[in-house]
């Protein structure tokens, strides 16, 4: 799966406790880098730590990131490192930009649960293969689960096409239409569906659009894969 592409930024919402406020302002006083110990726990590698892991799901790279939350690669780069303290901007900026609630990134530091929330139509649209004119990818959120990858977006076709994409990935993958018509192929078999219409199925298997009978069409879709393999 290609890089994707940040375009829009989703505006997300997380509710703070008190002691995730405390490592945010601990994180927000201090400015020098520091050489740190192999220690996760160690506040600034494990934002770090967690920054990179969050990039590297999304198959971003430092520079797209980097773009998507208005900051330098070099900065970026030593945040990821763990070799200065970001300021409460910055990880507000790289959490918008991950499509994550800003906790997320203290969750290596002392474990903890999370939630995303993404207003109507503020997904980070996503480049995958088999984007391009009139087919996009909005996502709503990732997260890891020992070394299951969950991945769900919104998924939009707007435009009539004649030359369609196959995909193939390990993990399973589950899709629901809520507007719109179309073929769908899995292996040998091929499937009319439109709205309220839902298909389950092994990625490992070819599988992609064969006909799109009414556009505009728009589907969930939720991915789980094995993390050595996202």
């Amino acid at each position: 799966m290609p890089p994707p592409r940040r375009t829009a930024r989703g505006n997300l919402k997380a509710d703070l406790g008190s002691r995730t406020g405390r490592w945010i302002e601990r994180a927000a006083m201090s400015h020098g880098a520091q050489t740190l110990s192999p220690n996760r726990r160690h506040l600034e590698g494990s934002i770090g730590y967690e920054v990179r892991r969050q990039r590297e799901a999304l198959n971003l790279t430092i520079s797209k990131l980097a773009n998507a939350a208005g900051m330098s690669t070099g900065m970026l780069s030593k945040i990821e490192n763990g070799t200065t303290s970001p300021s409460l901007s910055s990880l507000r900026a790289l959490a918008e930009a991950l499509q994550v609630p800003i906790t997320t990134l203290f969750m290596s530091y002392e474990g903890g649960s999370e939630a995303t929330f993404v207003e109507q139509g503020r997904g980070l649209e996503i480049e995958r293969r088999g984007s391009g004119s009139g087919h996009r990818y909005l996502s709503l959120g990732h997260g890891h689960r020992g070394t299951v990858l969950v991945e769900s977006y919104m998924v939009e076709f707007s435009a009539h096409s004649s030359e369609f994409t196959l995909f193939q990935h390990p993990g399973l993958e589950f899709f629901y239409i809520l507007g719109g018509e179309l073929v769908y192929r899995h292996g040998t078999r091929s499937y009319r569906m439109k709205e309220g219409d839902s298909l389950f199925f092994e990625g490992d298997t070819p599988h992609g659009p064969e006909e799109f009978v009414q556009v505009p069409i728009r589907m969930i879709c939720i991915i789980c894969s094995p993390t050595g393999n996202a």
